[in-house]
């Protein structure tokens, strides 16, 4: 690099100095006042911006442009059209107008719509999300935006994010007010979202039709060594992987990412990029963003970067812990507990709101944070459980038991000494502990939501989140407004805070969300434990569900279920290739390994241990083999069933047992068979060679 990679700090952004430098004061200001929805975008304003856009990125090398959308596939989309065109004497001339700035068109049969959409209605359009900077990549001017149907019906996830957050930041706005702050005019969800993921060399994963077809290994025995030392977590980063994060870093930093922590995870070969706190629909950009430079710069690398839940059996998987808080427009963080949190009545109520928030509504939680592949993570010692509780850290959560007890608060702050280093001696106590174990967890100033798998898109449970939080606050708000005097509403906030408590208080949990007894006491406490994905979309179509969106706006009731008939399909897709990658890796690869190596024992076959082998050998091929009929003969009995539900949940309680159940022989087989002659690359050589 010719400088210092800081220097080229948000050179591929459009940000909000750069219009400012390149616009007229006029056009600067009508743009900002647009963002704030205080007046639309007016075309002459959008043509200003759009000349000034195209003339800073063909002078960064940009050629074409793009609207940027994120469909309900959970991934992003984009379609290039180039700046050239001719002019009347038939000359190339570049051209770019507000129009096509703020409205693109595209196929919209080709996306998932669930039904809203017929096959040959194929229109659909896209509109530029002012909210989002535009930015480059790959010399394409990329524009973020919502995507909508001919009809105007929303195919994508930030439409609805866009809806929530407005939705929440009214009825924040409306709380804070009401405690006081007049001048708040809105409130922010501020997020900031942990990225985990695998790398693997590049020449091993193509070696392997499960990780290229399926994202995740579908067989491979354990190696001899797992995560037991526990001496990946925060070592040293080896040169090769240092290399790589460096070129992410680069090219993050110059979109605007704030990637901030980078180190080795749990796991071998894992490993966690954390971005700067930003605006919640921002930061559902960054977070694509940054799973797709993953994606390519790991290639560049001679690597693969796995973002499943789940690439390996036996170890730690990978999460995307979202982390959150709410920041009124004049830098407030309403998460902030102060020096003393037992007399913050707006802090406290604002957790309680978001405490009858999550109870109110765990199943949506727990579906928010779900994929096919995040069933292989959950609840298994190494992620939040499938149970939604929260942890608020045993200062927070004494407050407010004291606050229904009606006893006096017991203790400010505590510190922390440090006999043993004297110019450490005392140092102010975090409010809380951090709970790993626990989905929801307050950490301090902020939420974090630890349950969302890492290859999922953080829109839904931020759009979760937010319409449940402002149905909350809503309510709140309500009963607030009739008090004219600031004295009086804090009186009924406190009121409210012990109602809702005494209410609620059955969510709150903190201590160890991996224990037997914590599901034990779950279940008396009534908490619902969904165990997978599929059983969980119907909590969507709840009919509790469907008057939340309904009241909040965030959904139709038609487009909630277009999403569920969509996420339905998803899990039933996922199973579908994961089971065919599966009979067709051990019909063509596996089972010829084994019988392989039984006609290459048969001449030692008098020999006692020998012939053990080559008994056991020949009973695994068998039952390999029957195996793999019972998995086609179950998948044609599931997709017998005549709507997508039913064929999901009989994948789920029918075949998925039987997948694993013909795995473990297929990982048994593994092991009798000498390396050399084992087809693909095992799990040693995948998590332990990649320097």
């Amino acid at each position: 690099m010719s400088q210092h990679p800081f220097k080229d700090f948000a050179i591929h952004l459009f940000s909000d100095s750069v219009i400012k430098e390149r616009c007229p004061e006029a056009i600067y200001l009508n743009w900002k006042t647009a963002i704030a929805k205080e007046s639309p975008l007016d075309r002459s304003t959008a043509d200003s911006i759009a000349q000034a856009m195209k003339d800073w990125a063909i002078n960064l090398g940009a050629t074409h442009y793009s609207h940027w959308f994120q469909p309900l596939t959970g991934n992003t989309a984009e379609k290039h059209d180039s700046f050239l065109d001719s002019d009347s004497k038939g000359r190339a001339i570049t051209v770019f107008s507000g129009k096509a700035l703020i409205k693109g068109e595209t196929d919209g049969s080709s996306f998932p719509s669930g039904g809203l959409r017929a096959t040959f209605e194929a229109r659909g359009y896209t509109y530029w999300d002012i909210t989002s900077p535009a930015f480059i990549r790959d010399q394409v001017l990329c524009i973020p935006s919502i995507f909508v149907s001919y009809n105007g019906e929303p195919l994508d996830q930030k439409a609805p994010l866009l809806k929530a957050l407005d939705a929440l930041s009214k009825e924040a706005t409306r709380i804070t007010q009401y405690l006081g702050d007049k001048s708040v005019k809105h409130v922010k969800m501020m997020v900031g979202a942990e990225q985990e993921y695998f790398l693997v060399d590049k020449a091993m994963f193509e070696q392997r039709k499960d990780l290229l077809l399926a994202g995740r290994t579908l067989v491979g025995a354990s190696a001899p060594k797992g995560q037991e030392l526990e001496d990946h977590y925060f070592g040293s980063i080896s040169h090769r992987v240092k290399g790589f994060m460096d070129e992410v870093n680069h090219e993050l930093w110059k979109v605007g990412v704030y990637a901030k922590v980078e180190h080795n995870e749990v796991a071998p070969a894992q490993f966690e990029l954390c971005p700067v706190f930003k605006e919640a629909n921002i930061a559902v950009d960054q977070n694509q963003i940054m799973m797709d430079i993953l994606k390519k710069t790991a290639k560049k690398h001679a690597m693969e970067c796995l973002l499943h839940e789940k690439p390996f059996k036996g170890i730690n998987g990978s999460g995307k812990h979202n982390n959150w808080s709410l920041i009124t427009d004049d830098g407030q963080n309403l998460l902030e507990p102060g020096d003393k949190p037992h007399e913050n009545v707006r802090f406290l109520l604002v957790v309680a709101m978001i405490l009858k928030a999550i109870d109110t509504y765990p199943e949506l939680l727990r579906l928010s944070a779900s994929g096919p592949g995040n069933d292989h993570r959950l609840g298994a010692n190494e992620a939040p459980p499938a149970i939604i509780s929260v942890f608020l850290g045993d200062l927070i959560e004494d407050i407010f038991m004291r606050m229904i007890e009606n006893t006096p608060h017991k203790a400010a702050q505590e510190t922390v000494k440090f006999g043993f280093i004297k110019n450490l001696a005392y140092l102010p106590k975090d409010y809380t502990d951090r709970n790993r174990t626990s989905p929801f967890a307050f950490t301090g100033n902020k939420f974090e939501f630890r349950m969302i798998g890492s290859s999922l898109s953080i829109a839904t449970p931020i759009t979760v989140i937010a319409t449940i939080v402002s149905e909350s606050m809503k309510e709140v708000a309500d009963r607030l407004e009739p008090f004219k005097y600031l004295q009086d509403a804090r009186e009924e906030a406190l009121k409210i805070v012990s109602e809702i408590v005494k209410k609620h208080k059955r969510v709150l949990f903190n201590g160890d969300g991996y224990s037997d007894s914590w599901v034990k006491e779950a279940s008396k406490r009534g908490l619902p434990n969904i165990p997978s994905f599929v059983e969980s979309i119907s909590s969507l179509t709840d009919e509790k569900a469907l008057r939340l969106f309904e009241k909040t706006g965030t959904y139709t009731r038609h487009e909630v279920a277009a999403r569920s008939e969509i996420l339905y399909e998803l899990y039933i897709k996922t199973i579908q290739v994961e089971t065919k990658t599966f009979i067709d890796m051990v019909s063509r690869q596996i089972l010829v390994a084994g019988e392989n190596e039984i006609i290459r024992l048969l001449p030692l076959k008098d020999l006692a241990h020998t012939k053990a082998k080559i008994d056991r050998l020949s009973t695994l091929t068998f039952d390999l083999n029957a195996g793999l009929h019972g998995l086609k003969d179950q998948l044609t009995l599931s997709f017998g069933h005549h709507d997508h539900k039913s064929q999901g949940l009989s994948l789920r309680h029918d075949l998925v047992p039987l997948l694993e159940k013909t795995r473990a022989l297929a990982d048994e087989l593994e092991s009798l068979i000498p390396i050399e002659a084992y087809p693909i690359p095992c799990y040693t050589d995948l998590l332990f060679q990649l320097d």
